[in-house]
């Protein structure tokens, strides 16, 4: 019976010593959301950037497709003056309120260091958004077409998320890298 009592006390003092081991508990996984995931289209690469935030807005680059010659849309088709580059943006509000994100001032910085701006006639022909009201916690999802020269590689999105109250002209943009 003594054996059973030390058995006992031994195996609740190991149990109080592991509890004070100075380990920390690992707080619980916070509960995700399960998107499904989605083939990519034949002429991308995936991109599996981390994300990155320009005043309250999270950016995600999740693919790119570069070289293209030309454009088709619904009623025309659209020669590049060099070649298209085209970003799969995900694009989450994080601010307390909403703002008008404008996807026509975001830029891609190639490598050679010219910083080529959004083009209007190919985000028209592709029927991609323009300004939208970018809420708190709205995911957006959409394309960005460039045209580059032919030899230019892109290289950093200069992302602008839009007006802050600490930044109402947000003037700044956050660079994300593309390789």
């Amino acid at each position: 019976m003594r054996t059973g009592i030390i058995r006992g006390l031994t195996a609740a003092a190991v149990l109080l010593l592991a509890g004070c081991s100075g380990e920390q508990a690992r707080p619980p996984a916070k509960p995700v959301y399960d998107l499904p995931a989605r083939e990519v289209r034949p002429d991308e690469t995936a991109l599996h950037l981390p994300p990155a935030v320009n005043g309250e807005t999270e950016f995600s680059v999740i693919g790119l497709a570069a070289g293209l010659p030309s454009l088709t849309g619904s009623h025309t088709e659209f020669e590049a003056k060099g070649r298209f580059v085209r970003l799969r943006l995900v694009v989450t509000g994080k601010g307390v309120s909403g703002i008008v994100f404008d996807t026509r001032r975001q830029q891609l910085v190639t490598d050679a260091g010219a910083v080529i701006e959004v083009d209007n006639q190919a985000m028209t022909i592709k029927r991609q958004p323009d300004k939208f009201e970018l809420g708190r916690g709205v995911r957006v999802e959409f394309d960005l077409y460039f045209d580059l020269p032919k030899e230019a590689k892109p290289l950093v999105l200069r992302a602008f998320g839009g007006p802050t109250l600490t930044d109402m002209k947000n003037l700044t943009g956050t660079d994300i890298k593309l390789a």
